[in-house]
């Protein structure tokens, strides 16, 4: 039996990461493996908050480009990110992990609103707690929301689930060259421009000293091996 070395982990998975190979939307494939991923931590025991982005539907600042004031597109990616966190709630909820939705804008009839001794509570009790709809504010992303969720809820560590293996010095994607970052401190994520986590996400993070891992969802176990301390992906701390 593997060991966790964290008791209370929130993951942060970008809306992208939903799509799977699709241009768009949420794959079934993909969704139910993210759950598979997740179950794997909560039957060691470890108290697992979730936040999901809502990017693979709508993202507000693509929005504000397109004629959209951002303030409406921020409140309309918000609720992209309800809509994920729900078939997030629905793929744990059929393998038999008890979930919890809470979200920070009110609407009673689909999930709690954000109430962090509740939150906790759930926690306390084996849920899984997904926190939706951001901070509840525009001009403030996902990634923000996490770390901010994280240190209400006081989770050891910040565990965000990617595309790519950790923290590069460019973007992967673009550069064949670019150089892997295994451990990083919050300061060179800022000075070099790094897109980790957005600068507010980082900052606060910094602050507050909280510790961040960063690894490929794509890679089957990685999340129960990340909980578990095994060197996988990159570690942005102090």
């Amino acid at each position: 039996m593997s060991t966790p070395k964290f008791k209370r982990v929130l993951l942060k998975l970008s809306g992208e990461a939903l799509m799977g190979d699709e241009s768009f939307g949420i794959s079934p494939e993909v969704i139910r493996f993210v759950a598979d991923e997740i179950r794997s931590i909560v039957e060691l025991g470890v108290e697992t908050a979730v936040v999901v982005g809502g990017g693979n539907i709508f993202r507000g600042i693509a929005g504000s480009t397109q004629g959209i004031d951002r303030v409406s597109g921020d409140h309309m990616g918000m609720l992209a990110t309800v809509i994920n966190s729900l078939a997030l709630q629905d793929a744990l909820e059929k393998i038999g992990i008890h979930t919890r939705v809470q979200t920070a804008i009110s609407m009673h009839e689909v999930a709690e609103p954000f109430i962090v001794r509740r939150a906790v509570r759930h926690l306390e009790k084996g849920r899984v707690v997904i926190f939706a709809a951001g901070t509840g504010n525009p001009f403030f992303t996902t990634d923000t929301a996490a770390v901010l969720r994280a240190q209400e809820i006081h989770a050891d560590v910040l565990l965000k689930a990617t595309k790519v293996e950790g923290v590069f010095d460019s973007d992967p994607v673009v550069n064949a060259e670019a150089k892997f970052l295994k451990t990083i401190t919050y300061m060179e994520v800022l000075e070099k421009h790094l897109k980790a986590m957005d600068s507010t996400a980082i900052s606060m993070a910094m602050d507050n000293h909280l510790p961040l891992v960063v690894f490929s969802l794509r890679v089957k176990g990685n999340t129960k091996k990340v909980v578990c301390g095994e060197d996988i992906g990159s570690r942005i701390s102090n």
